[in-house]
């Protein structure tokens, strides 16, 4: 390839990287802020995810049977949280290690920890690190809007992977190229 061609693909991909670059800066902005707080969440001291408390005991014959668990964690969000907040379940996370349970809500983000083999109630969380989750991958929208299946996330991280993917390659030619340029040039 001449100079020349090569002067003139660098401008090519100067421009392209920066209307990339100028669309996707707000996209970036929010992936890489959420990306630190979600790398960061485990060593927030329970600001960012909500620290697993320990229950009585470890052992698993101790423990109630989970649909009294599940119970006791619905009945606690409607007296102690809200009653009218929904008590439709996204997960159950079990820490055997820990003798407690998480009851976390699908349409809200409300975390109730139990003790396994008591039932008591050990804390009752705002999970911050599924709302950071969601706005890191874009399903917050699809949550707000109520979309059926997922497309403004898909959107989302389509734009987002193949914008990385574009700034990437057209980076590493506007730093290549001029290489490329002086060699030819002999400088």
């Amino acid at each position: 390839m001449e100079t020349t061609s090569l002067t003139k693909s660098t401008r090519l991909y100067r421009k392209i990287h920066k209307w990339a670059g100028t669309f996707l800066f707000t996209f970036f902005f929010f992936i890489s802020a959420t990306g630190l707080l979600l790398g960061w969440k485990k060593h927030s001291a329970g600001l960012i995810l909500p620290k697993t408390e320990k229950g009585t005991s470890t052992n698993l014959k101790d423990w109630l049977p989970y649909d009294s668990l599940h119970t006791i964690a619905v009945n606690t969000l409607s007296s102690k949280v809200d009653p009218n907040l929904s008590s439709e379940l996204d997960r159950i996370d079990a820490r055997p290690d820990k003798g407690s349970v998480k009851f976390v809500f699908k349409n809200h983000y409300t975390e109730i920890q139990l003790d396994c083999t008591t039932g008591n109630v050990l804390a009752i969380n705002t999970r911050v690190s599924d709302i950071l989750e969601q706005i890191h991958d874009g399903s917050i929208l699809d949550n707000f809007l109520k979309t059926s299946d997922g497309q403004i996330k898909l959107t989302y991280t389509t734009l987002a992977g193949l914008g990385l993917l574009t700034l990437t390659v057209t980076g590493f030619f506007l730093w290549f190229n001029p290489v490329r340029i002086r060699r030819r040039k002999g400088i």
